[in-house]
C-alpha cells in the first residue's frame, strides 16, 4: 500500500537504542507546498482586501498625497491650515527625535486622514450616483443629457480595473417602499385574477392593514432599513429557503444542461476531467477576484456578494432551520459512483493537477470493482428527502466515529460529482423524449446519486454529457450559470480533446489513488434512508418534464418588433395560460435586485389589467389594430413593472418582510396571510447568457446550451424557465406535476408555441406563418 505509507509524515518505533524516526521526505515536500499554497492565498486575500477597502481609490494613490502634501510644505506653506502642527504638539515622541522629523510624521499622519477623507467622499458620491436609476425608464437608444452625464460621473468615480468586490462598499442599500405604494400597486396586480366580490374584499383587508398594523410593521421596518445593509436577503434566505421542512430537491433545487447539439468526448472521465480543472480554475479567478464585476451598460455594478459561497459550502439539516456553511479552499472533491463515496484531491506537491491527471483518477474510480458498504448506496437519499428526518439522522447517526467523518469529507469538498451510469441527451430516434428524461435526471436522478445538499453537484453521464444541480439558499440561477458558462467554454475551446477524445497532456500514473470512503451505517438510519427515499421518489415520479427548442424565430425578429424580448415572452405565456386553463393566475417572474448590496430577487407580477386585456380581446376576436394596441400596452407594462421590480419599488420583498415582522411580534392579519399564501400557478424565469463572448456562435452555433429549469412552485401550475440563444433559438423548460389533472407539460409546451406563432403574426399580419424567417438558421444533427 505505496499510497498509504506515503499519507503519513513520519513512523516512529522504540528499540534499546531509543526511539527511531523514519521520515517520509515526499510527505514532508506535501506538507511544505501546501502550506506554501496556504500563505499565498492568505497574501492574495489580504492584498486584495487592501485594494477593495481603499477603493475607488487605489492605494499607490496615498503615496501621491504624502509627496504632495510633503511638497507643498517644503514651499512654506501650510496646506492643513494648522492641523499638522496641532498634530505635532500632541505627537506621542521620545525626546531623540528632531522637529524636523516630527513635523514630517505629522504630516504623514495628515496625508494619511485626507487620504482617507477623500476616499470615504468619492466611495459617498459614487453611493449616491448609483442610486439614480432614471437611466433605465428612459426610451431604448435615447439617453437624456442628465443620464449622459450621469454615466461620466460613474466612470469617473469608479477608478480602473476594479477587483470583483470592489463595488460592493459603494452600492446602495435596497429602499424601502411605502406602505401606501405598496398597497396600491398589489392590488392592481391581483385584479385580473378577481371577480368584483374578491377584489372589494381584498381592498376593504388592504384598507384595514393600511389604517392599523401596516404603520407599525413598516416603523419596525425602517428600523432594519436603517441598520442592515439589506432588508429583505437573510430574511429571505432563512424564512424562503432554510426553514422549508419540505424535500429540497425538485421544490427548490435546479439544473443546468449541457451543450445541446454536440458533446465534445464521449468519454466519461475525459470530459470530467477536462470540466473539474475548469471549475478549479475558476475558483482560483473566484480568489483572486479576477472576475469582472457585472456592469449594466458597461458602467453600473450589480452586487457580487452571492460568490463567496460558491464552492466549500454545504446546506447543513437542522430540526427548526438549516444552516448554510463555508469553509475555505478544499483541495479535494467527493465523487459518487456506483454506490460508493470517494475523496478525490486535486493538488498534488502544491499544484492543481492536470486535466489528464483527474482523467486518470475519475477512471479509477470507474473501475474501482469493490462494493459499498452496508447502507451506503443510497444513503444519499436523506439529503433528497424531508429535512427533519434527515436533520434526526444526522444528529444520531453521523455525529461522531468513521461516519462523522466521511460526512465531514463531502460537506467541506470543493463541490460533489456524479458518474452517472445512463446514457443522456437529445439522442436516438426519439430526441424529445429523451431530452425530456435528461431534465428530469438533472434535476434528481435516482433521488439518491446527488448530494442535494452541496452548493452545487456536477453530474457526468456515460456518453460523454454532462449537467449542474444546484442548492437555491445560498445564491440565486446567474451565478451558478456563470460558473456553468466558463466551464463549458473552456474545455471546449481552451482546454480540448486529443484525437481519442482524451484530456490532453502527460499524467503521473504514481498518483495517490482516490480515497474510498467508509461507513458503519446501522439498520435504523437504513431503515430512515428507505423512508426518506420512497418520500424523494414519490416526488420525482410525479414531476412531467417538457424540454423543446423554439426555432421558428428567435429575439432578433422581435426586436424588429420593437418589443422587448421578455416582454414578447411572458405575453405568450398569458396567452398560452389563458388557453389552457380559461383563465388568468397569478404570474411569478423573477427579476434580480443586485443594483442594491446584498440584493438578491424580486417579483415582477407579468399578470396585469393590460395583459388580460390584450388577451381576451385576441381570443374574443377583435380587429387586428385593436389587438396590437393592446399588446403594446401589455408590453411596455411589463416593461414598467420589471423596471420598478429592479430599482426596489417591488411589492413581493416588502409584502413578505412586513409578514416576518407581524410573526415577530406576534400579530395576525388576515391581509397578510392572504397575500403570502396566494398560489402561484404559473412561475417563470429567464436564464439569461452571460458571457456570450465565451462562445462563437457563427462559426460553432452548435456549442449552445439548452439552459435550465425547476420544478413546479404549485401543485396545481406550471414552472417555465426560458433562455435566448443568438437571434434565432428560444429554448423552454416546463414543469408541472401528474398528480394534477388539469396541467400537462407537454400541451402546454405546444400552445406556448401555437401563442408565440400567434404574436408574431399579429405583430407582422402580411407575413405568412409557414414561410421561412428572415434570419439565418443554423442546420443541427441530432446526436446518435
Amino acid at each position: 500500500m505505496a499510497e498509504a505509507h506515503q499519507a503519513v509524515a513520519f513512523q516512529f518505533t522504540v528499540t534499546p537504542e531509543g526511539i527511531d524516526l523514519q521520515l517520509s521526505h515526499q510527505a514532508l515536500s506535501e506538507i511544505y507546498l501546501s502550506g506554501v499554497r496556504s500563505w499565498k492565498k492568505r497574501v492574495i486575500r489580504i492584498k486584495n482586501s487592501v485594494i477593495t477597502g481603499v477603493y475607488p481609490a487605489s492605494p499607490s494613490s496615498w503615496l501621491f498625497v504624502v509627496i504632495a502634501i510633503l511638497a507643498t510644505m517644503y514651499t512654506r506653506s501650510d496646506p492643513s491650515m494648522g492641523i499638522i502642527a496641532k498634530i505635532q504638539e500632541h505627537l506621542p515622541v521620545s525626546q531623540s527625535m528632531s522637529s524636523q522629523c516630527q513635523a514630517v510624521v505629522s504630516a504623514v499622519l495628515f496625508s494619511t486622514m485626507l487620504w482617507l477623507m477623500l476616499i470615504f467622499t468619492m466611495r459617498l458620491c459614487l453611493k449616491q450616483l448609483l442610486s439614480y436609476h432614471r437611466w433605465m425608464f428612459e426610451q431604448h437608444g435615447k439617453m437624456s443629457t442628465t443620464t449622459k452625464v450621469w454615466v461620466a460621473l460613474v466612470r469617473i468615480f469608479s477608478g480602473r480595473k476594479p477587483l470583483l468586490y470592489s463595488y460592493q462598499g459603494s452600492l446602495p442599500n435596497l429602499p424601502l417602499p411605502t406602505i401606501k405604494d405598496t398597497l396600491k400597486k398589489y392590488l392592481e396586480t391581483v385584479r385580473p385574477v378577481m371577480n368584483d366580490t374578491e377584489y372589494e374584499r381584498m381592498t376593504n383587508l388592504a384598507a384595514d392593514f393600511q389604517s392599523s398594523l401596516g404603520n407599525r410593521l413598516q416603523w419596525y421596518l425602517k428600523l432594519k432599513a436603517l441598520w442592515a445593509s439589506n432588508y429583505v436577503s437573510d430574511w429571505w434566505e432563512e424564512y424562503v429557503y432554510l426553514r422549508g421542512r419540505s424535500p429540497i430537491m425538485v421544490n427548490s433545487n435546479y439544473y443546468g444542461m449541457d451543450f445541446l447539439y454536440v458533446t465534445p468526448t464521449p468519454i466519461q472521465a475525459a470530459r470530467a476531467g477536462n470540466s473539474i480543472y475548469a471549475f478549479f480554475l475558476y475558483r482560483r479567478k473566484l480568489n483572486k477576484e479576477e472576475l469582472k464585476p457585472w456592469l449594466l451598460r458597461s458602467a453600473v455594478p450589480c452586487c457580487s456578494y452571492q460568490f463567496e459561497r460558491m464552492f466549500d459550502t454545504c446546506r447543513i439539516p437542522g430540526t427548526l432551520t438549516d444552516t448554510v456553511q463555508h469553509w475555505q479552499d478544499s483541495d479535494y472533491i467527493v465523487v459518487y459512483h456506483n454506490g460508493r463515496y470517494f475523496r478525490l484531491r486535486v493538488y498534488q506537491a502544491g499544484r492543481l493537477l492536470s486535466p489528464r491527471e483527474i482523467e486518470l483518477q475519475i477512471q479509477r474510480i470507474l473501475d474501482d470493482p469493490s462494493p459499498p458498504c452496508e447502507g451506503e448506496a443510497k444513503l444519499g437519499a436523506l439529503t433528497a428527502g424531508d429535512r427533519i428526518p434527515w436533520a434526526k439522522a444526522r444528529t444520531t447517526y453521523f455525529s461522531s466515529g468513521i461516519n462523522k467523518r466521511s460526512l465531514d469529507c463531502i460537506e467541506k469538498a470543493a463541490f460533489f460529482v456524479t458518474l452517472d451510469d445512463e446514457e443522456q441527451g437529445m439522442m436516438g430516434d426519439d430526441a424529445a423524449a429523451n431530452l425530456d428524461r435528461y431534465a428530469k435526471s438533472l434535476l434528481h436522478g435516482k433521488c439518491y446519486d446527488r448530494w442535494f445538499d452541496k452548493s452545487f453537484s456536477v453530474v457526468y453521464f456515460k456518453n460523454g454529457k454532462s449537467g449542474i444541480n444546484a442548492e437555491h439558499s445560498w445564491a440565486d440561477a446567474p451565478v451558478v450559470a456563470h460558473v456553468w458558462e466558463y466551464v463549458l467554454a473552456t474545455d471546449s475551446f481552451q482546454l480540448g480533446y486529443n484525437e481519442e477524445g482524451h484530456c490532453k497532456g502527460e499524467v503521473d500514473s504514481s498518483l495517490p489513488r482516490p480515497q474510498k470512503l467508509n461507513w458503519e451505517i446501522p439498520p435504523e438510519c437504513e431503515e430512515q434512508i428507505s423512508q426518506s427515499l420512497a418520500v424523494a421518489k414519490a416526488l420525482a415520479d410525479d414531476v412531467d418534464f417538457k424540454v423543446f427548442s423554439f426555432r421558428e424565430f428567435g429575439k432578433g425578429k422581435v426586436k424588429r418588433c420593437r418589443v422587448s424580448p421578455d416582454a414578447f415572452i411572458q405575453m405568450a405565456l398569458q396567452l398560452a395560460y389563458y388557453r389552457n386553463r380559461e383563465t388568468f393566475c397569478l404570474t411569478y417572474e423573477a427579476s434580480m435586485t443586485r443594483l442594491f448590496r446584498e440584493g438578491r430577487t424580486e417579483t415582477v407580477r407579468s399578470c396585469s389589467n393590460e395583459s388580460a386585456a390584450f388577451v381576451r380581446a385576441l381570443e374574443n376576436g377583435e380587429g387586428g389594430d385593436v389587438c396590437r394596441r393592446l399588446f403594446r400596452a401589455a408590453a411596455e407594462k411589463h416593461q414598467q413593472l420589471y423596471r420598478m421590480a429592479m430599482t426596489g419599488a417591488g411589492i413581493d420583498r416588502h409584502l413578505f418582510c412586513l409578514y416576518v415582522v407581524s410573526k415577530y411580534l406576534g400579530v395576525e392579519s388576515p391581509f397578510l396571510k392572504e397575500v403570502l399564501y396566494d398560489p402561484w400557478r404559473l412561475s417563470t424565469s429567464q436564464t439569461s447568457v452571460q458571457q456570450a463572448e465565451l462562445f462563437d456562435l457563427v462559426n460553432h452555433p452548435e456549442y449552445i446550451s439548452c439552459g435550465g429549469g425547476f420544478g413546479p412552485v404549485a401543485d396545481d401550475g406550471y414552472g417555465v424557465s426560458y433562455n435566448f440563444l443568438g437571434d434565432t433559438i428560444i429554448n423552454f423548460h416546463i414543469s408541472c406535476k401528474h398528480s394534477c389533472p388539469e396541467t400537462n407539460s407537454h400541451k402546454f409546451g405546444d400552445q406556448i408555441r401555437t401563442a408565440l406563432q400567434d404574436l408574431l403574426q399579429l405583430l407582422y399580419p402580411n407575413q405568412k406563418q409557414n414561410n421561412k424567417t428572415e434570419e439565418s438558421q443554423p442546420k443541427f444533427k441530432k446526436e446518435q
